[in-house]
């Protein structure tokens, strides 16, 4: 590896951690606003988001991108799809934050990257290896237990990991930088999201003049926690391969599942605990398999050469 691309991947790796690490910790920011409702703070969300990218692609000259996309009818078609489902995932995230479900967001983004796998199975015709088998039925049977067993299914962490798993598999059909598909997702959403702080939001929150400066300034700043680990995301996804980045994907669970325990005092019950394991279990076999087979291909290769 050339010394530009160690610096490269020095880079990347940094980008990386910032990412799922501003995810991880997002709750504190959402918990900080506990007293705006979840779709007042959506709304907010879409707004600033659109502003700040809006400013972002002006500077960065991407507004011919932005063109290029809204004449696809296609690719438009694809993203009002992608909206609506980042949308819902965001929603169900300051529910869930506000609610004190934060351990069934967490158990969502462990799930994510079997779902994933599974997503590539059915729509892109990916085979499973035997490991990647074996940490999908470790994960159903984790949730199995959990519904037999003590009569509850984790509805927000499959909600979660679900409209994630599809918007990643959509978005990755469009074939879109992330800055201008989130900000034509944005778009997409503005005018719902305008019409609902503008005249339906019934709540003292909803009008800014009545606000505070500083609820009003982290109501704004629901912008820069969306766009900046984001933009930390892509940065870092261009500087490494997508297997490596793939393992620090498992910061953000991790840093809520402890904000939620240690700080939040959610509850760690048994049904919890149970699936938990069973999660934790096949994330091992799964990240195990993982590295096998990169070893494998690399062998492969070094073989061909």
């Amino acid at each position: 590896m050339t010394p530009e691309e160690q610096q490269k991947s020095k880079q990347g790796v940094l980008l990386a951690i910032a990412a799922y690490t501003m995810w991880g910790i997002a709750p504190i920011y959402f918990k900080s606003i506990t007293m705006v409702s979840p779709l007042e703070i959506l709304s907010h969300r879409v707004i600033w988001s659109f502003v700040l990218l809006a400013v972002l692609l002006h500077f960065g000259r991407g507004w011919r991108n932005v063109r290029d996309v809204l004449r696809s009818k296609k690719k438009v078609t694809f993203l009002i799809t992608t909206s609506v489902l980042v949308g819902l995932n965001w929603l169900i995230f300051i529910w869930a934050v506000h609610a004190n479900h934060m351990l069934d967001a967490s158990l969502g983004y462990y799930i994510n990257p079997l779902i994933n796998v599974l997503l590539g199975m059915v729509f892109l015709g990916e085979r499973l290896r035997k490991l990647q088998w074996f940490a999908v039925l470790l994960a159903a049977t984790g949730v199995l237990i959990q519904l037999m067993a003590f009569g509850s299914v984790p509805i927000v962490a499959i909600a979660l990991a679900m409209s994630f798993g599809l918007y990643g598999l959509l978005r990755k059909k469009v074939s879109l930088d992330a800055q201008t598909g989130l900000f034509i997702e944005t778009l997409i959403m503005l005018p719902a999201a305008a019409v609902f702080l503008l005249f339906i939001a019934d709540s003292p929150t909803a009008n800014l003049a009545n606000n505070s400066w500083t609820l009003n300034t982290l109501l704004i700043s629901a912008g820069i926690i969306t766009t900046l680990p984001l933009l930390c995301f892509t940065g870092a996804a261009t500087r490494l391969k997508l297997s490596t980045l793939g393992f620090f994907q498992y910061i953000g669970p991790s840093l809520m599942f402890l904000l939620a325990v240690l700080v939040y005092n959610e509850a760690f019950t048994a049904d919890k605990a149970i699936t938990f394991a069973f999660i934790w279990g096949a994330l091992v076999v799964f990240s195990y398999d993982g590295l096998s087979n990169n070893r494998r291909r690399k062998q492969r290769t070094q073989s061909h050469s």
